[in-house]
């Protein structure tokens, strides 16, 4: 058990590590958060072990403290062991103005206001002396066996010359940031310039002001802290903080950059911080600037980036726990663990913006009957425009709301910036391959493009370089820029080229995509996805079909089956919507939807939809048509699949003479339709007429799409289940092997068809009495689908 805890709130944090290290080093054991708090513990548990199994505990008195909800359960935890006092369970010390009210009130407090570090130290050490007896000489300092860290004894906290502006009680999830910053700005001899960068409403000033409190109260910049507002006069701020705070006597029949140039010179040699906050050009500032010498340490904020010699430190958006650790602090009831489901999604919604997160907390917990639920309407509503986003609160340091504070990154953009910003909001929230955005362009210089993005969106923050050529906007920065879109000459003509673009790349997956597809177009799918719905107003009647559908392949691709349906319908929806129900494109969405359904083995459910999508193609598209050739060919395969093989093969025969007709004899179409012709003479055991229209099938798909595509892979599995069939498995055995090397190179170890693949040639092994052979292949297989089925072709878009 460890003889006090120190309890403390973070702005006395100074103050309560003085005083643990004079506790230990009177040879007292000492717990408290500074320097026994992990990372990666529990911090509610924690605080509860160390609170509990102190023997007293050391309430670090100051309004900070008062206010703090947090601070309350340590002291009220104390009081309670011992609430007449005859233990001196709690120990409370004051160290700073404030004015005690009920319980603490009527308890005996240690005194420490304006008080110097001799006086205080001893004032400490006799506070417990109670029951203890003190050595008659300096006790030695335990060092780190009992610390764990070969700690400097803490400043005193001194009274330092600052002119910080007001911070927010409530500042969580910096913390590692702090100390990052502090490292910088400590890391060279001679002046460092760091600045704090990042999007508007991300917290920089608040960074930098509480960097400034924390230093200021930890002693570390004895020559003082100077806080300067970029955009207005420099010099005189300077001046003014000279004559005010350092009382310098400073001549006054000079020009004011002599003045300020004399301040510098006759600063107090001790290391000083210059704040510069809201800086837009470093220009704009560089003449007021220290000289170089060591003493002095500068921290801009800004959106920009300068490059050398300022070093850039950029802050990044909260993390999902912290938000909600922040909304907690600001709420303080039980609303967002309540409804926690909705109060993350109000948080990823904000984007984990602190800005955004405050407002919305300082609204909740103004309006104490809202619940998170009503507030995500609200914001749902009105987006941007929510009351609970537009207005800064006077206890928080931020002075804007977030339409207010993007506003003024707005403005220092060019016409052509903010074209390019607004163009950009079209795009899905999700990482936005750079080709895709000079594609929507086409009339611009790839390399204007280039120093619009670098100079200005990425310069000023509004945009985020996220990988090679990929680039991301934060949510509601893409909300705030869609707004402004809307208000533009160009957004008609920009919504229909960048639907133009998107068909263009749908148009890239085929019905059948092999791995190296799939990888390539995944960055596409997002934005081909905000063009098949947000969009689709702007796309042509030809075209409507193309997103959702080749969306649709892609999911299928994927053997995600569930939203490969959901997009056929999206499709379906879309379509007969504007065109109406009597359109080609509506039988297209019904012949591949009814496609899905029999690759899953729905076929009760495919079967009308095949019928409906042949009398459509029939009616519209008259009997000499190659789209009627693929129903027939269609209907034909799941009558195959049932077993109805009466039924199917008439269909087959009509499409394959269709298909000759129209499409010549090299054509895959004419392959496909050989191909299932053959399928169905194998399934009746007609082996003698399958074998030459496999054959016919592999040799024309090898001559048109040549040896790697999966068709040329079905081919040969198919060929192979024909020679197992008729017990030729020396024949059989190296197409097994071709069609399985195929997949696993085109489609993935993961895919349905590399399944089959196995399961075929497990097959060959068991007929052949191979049962080892057998036994490891039925150890890989990647699924448990069985059997390949066979491929539906579609339309071709």
């Amino acid at each position: 058990m460890k003889d006090f805890f120190v309890s403390y709130n973070r702005h006395d944090r100074a103050f309560a590590e003085w005083i643990a290290w004079i506790l230990e080093e009177a040879e007292y054991s000492v717990v408290i958060q500074a320097w026994d708090f992990r990372p990666g513990g529990n911090f509610v548990l924690d605080m509860q072990k160390a609170a509990s199994e102190a023997e007293r505990t050391i309430a670090v008195l100051s309004d900070h403290y008062l206010e703090s909800l947090f601070t309350q359960p340590e002291w009220a935890a104390a009081f309670a062991q011992d609430p007449t006092g005859e233990k001196r369970t709690l120990i409370p010390i004051r160290v700073g103005e404030c004015k005690l009210s009920g319980i603490l009130a009527t308890i005996v407090y240690v005194d420490l206001v304006g008080v110097d570090e001799a006086e205080a130290q001893e004032l400490v050490r006799r506070s417990v002396l109670d029951g203890r007896t003190k050595p008659n000489q300096k006790p030695r300092f335990p060092g780190s066996a009992a610390s764990g860290t070969n700690r400097t004894k803490p400043v005193y906290p001194p009274d330092i010359a600052a002119n910080l502006p007001r911070v927010s009680e409530i500042f969580v999830g910096r913390d590692e940031d702090l100390e990052t910053l502090h490292k910088q700005l400590q890391s060279r001899e001679t002046i460092a310039i760091s600045s704090i960068t990042g999007m508007g409403g991300i917290g920089k000033t608040e960074l930098a002001a509480q960097y400034a409190l924390q230093q200021r109260d930890m002693g570390t910049y004895p020559g003082g802290i100077c806080w300067l507002r970029a955009r207005e006069d420099v010099g005189s701020q300077i001046v003014l903080f000279a004559r005010s705070q350092l009382n310098l006597t400073i001549p006054e029949d000079r020009e004011l950059a002599e003045k300020v140039a004399w301040c510098w010179r006759n600063w107090e040699k001790k290391e000083t911080l210059i704040v510069l906050d809201n800086v837009q050009q470093y220009d704009d500032i560089a003449s007021v600037l220290p000289p170089q010498r060591s003493q002095f340490r500068v921290l801009l904020t800004t959106r920009s980036r300068f490059g050398h010699p300022v070093e850039d430190f950029e802050i990044k958006v909260l993390s999902e726990e912290k938000s909600l650790e922040l909304l907690r602090a600001i709420v303080q009831d039980q609303r967002i663990d309540q409804d926690l489901a909705t109060a993350k999604q109000v948080c990823e919604w904000l984007g984990y913006l602190p800005l955004g997160l405050e407002l919305v907390g300082r609204y909740l917990a103004k309006k104490k009957d809202v619940s998170i639920a009503v507030l995500w309407q609200r914001l749902q509503d009105k987006k941007l425009f929510a009351k609970a986003l537009l207005k800064a609160e006077p206890e928080m340091t931020a002075s804007l709301g977030v339409t207010a504070a993007f506003e003024l990154s707005w403005q220092d953009l060019n016409e052509k910036s903010q074209q390019l910003a607004a163009l950009l909001s079209m795009f899905a929230l999700a990482e936005i391959p750079w080709s895709l955005v000079e594609a929507c362009l086409p009339e611009e210089e790839p390399e204007d493009l280039e120093d619009l993005r670098d100079e200005k969106l990425l310069g000023l923050s509004l945009l985020e370089r996220t990988g090679q050529e990929m680039y991301q906007l934060h949510q509601l920065l893409r909300e705030f820029f869609a707004v402004k879109r809307e208000q533009m000459a160009e957004v008609e003509e920009w919504k229909r080229s960048f639907c133009k673009v998107m068909v263009r790349e749908g148009q890239k997956i085929p019905q059948q995509p092999t791995l190296s597809v799939l990888q390539a177009v995944l960055p596409t799918i997002p934005h081909l996805k905000e063009a098949a719905t947000t969009l689709n107003p702007w796309l042509s009647d030809d075209d409507l079909i193309v997103p959702a559908t080749r969306i649709a392949w892609f999911h299928k691709g994927q053997s995600a089956f569930a939203e490969a349906e959901q997009w056929y319908g999206q499709c379906r929806a879309i379509v007969e919507q504007r065109l109406g129900e009597q359109h080609p494109d509506v039988a297209t969405s019904l012949n591949n939807l009814a496609g899905l359904y029999k690759s899953q083995g729905r076929y009760e459910e495919a079967e009308p939809l095949y019928l409906q999508a042949l009398a459509l193609r029939r009616s519209l598209l008259g009997e000499q048509h190659p789209d009627v050739a693929n129903s027939l060919n269609n209907l034909a395969e799941l009558y195959r699949a049932q077993g109805r093989y009466e039924e199917a093969e008439p269909l087959y025969l009509q499409a394959l003479a269709l298909w000759r007709s129209l499409l010549g004899e090299q054509h895959p179409d004419v392959a496909n339709s050989l191909n299932n012709l053959a399928e169905l003479y194998r399934a009746q055991g007609r082996y003698e007429e399958a074998e030459p229209l496999y054959l016919q099938a592999l040799a024309l798909w090898r001559s048109l799409l040549g040896e790697q595509h999966p068709d040329v892979a079905n081919s040969l599995n198919n060929l192979a289940e024909l020679y197992r069939a008729q017990g030729r498995y020396e024949e059989a055995e190296p197409l097994y092997l071709q069609a399985l090397a195929l997949w696993r190179s085109l489609l993935g170890e993961q895919h349905p068809d590399v399944a089959s693949s196995l399961n075929n040639l497990a097959g060959l092994y068991k007929s052949q009495g191979r049962y080892e052979e057998e036994k490891a292949i039925a150890l890989r297989r990647a699924t448990s689908r069985c059997g390949k089925q066979p491929q539906q072709f579609g339309r071709t878009l």
